[in-house]
Parts: C-alpha cells; structure tokens; sequence
C-alpha cells in the first residue's frame, strides 16, 4: 500500500481532471491541497466521484470556490473507499493539486 504522495495534477481551464484514484480492496485517508499559482484569484470544484469525470452534484465538496491568487485551499482528513476518485476543475490554468495520505487494505 502507498502513502505519501498519491497523486498530482496541473488543471487545465475548464477541464475535468481525475487526479487520484482508491485502488480496489482498499480504503484511502488523505489530504487534498490545491495551489493557485495565478496573480488572480481561480474558481475550483473538487468532488469525490464514483467514476471518471463528475457524474452527479451530490459528488461535490466544492463548487466554484474562490481561491485567491498565489493562495491555497486545503481539505483534510478525506476517508474515501475503492473505487472512489479525486476529480478537479478550474476555470483557469496553472492550478497544482496534490493529493497526499496512506492507503490501507480492507481485505
């Protein structure tokens, strides 16, 4: 089982981006930090989905939060099952996600 970084991503505007993934037979704790690297201030959702890409509104954690410029959003304490997927969106470029935490077996 991995711990430590679990995944990264560099958004693209107005684009869906899966950024981490539970593996199967395994439950996930987690940190989820988003860095805006932009002199203006972005719009970000972020939803634990069920498969690729946003399926359902119930999925989001945030929607179209404002994250200042050169400023951070970070959530903590994430408990996600397998199969469960960190998915990201930002209305502008150059915004960094790091999903960092330990993953364990449920078998």
């Amino acid at each position: 089982m991995a711990s430590g970084i679990l995944g990264t991503a560099d958004l693209l505007a107005t684009t869906v981006t899966d950024v981490y993934t539970v593996p199967v037979d395994t439950l996930t704790s987690m940190n989820i930090n988003i860095c805006n690297r932009n002199s203006d201030s972005v719009l970000i959702r972020l939803a634990l989905s069920a498969t690729t890409g946003v399926q359902d509104n119930s999925e989001y954690m945030e929607y179209e939060t404002a994250i200042e410029a050169y400023g951070i959003l970070e959530r903590t304490g994430v408990v996600m099952q397998a199969g469960t997927i960190v998915t990201m969106y930002s209305d502008t470029a150059n915004v960094s996600v790091v999903v960092t935490g330990i993953e364990g077996s449920t078998v």
